[in-house]
């Protein structure tokens, strides 16, 4: 099974095997959002376990 490119790009693992991510809606239309909204946006976070897997299986891994 092929790795999904996008995915690839997209999703890293931690350390520990969890699925690392960024947040969305940081790229543009930024003078509205607050300075505090858009410093949380930048940091990264973790995949729901609840779409783990469906990442997983994009990452054929």
């Amino acid at each position: 099974m092929k790795t999904k490119s996008g995915a690839k790009k997209r999703f890293s693992f931690t350390g520990t095997g969890k699925l690392k991510r960024k947040h969305a809606y940081k790229s543009h239309i930024l003078t509205k959002k607050t300075n505090k909204r858009k410093r949380n946006l930048g940091y990264a976070t973790v995949v729901e376990k609840t779409d783990a897997g469906t990442v997983k299986q994009m990452l054929a891994s």
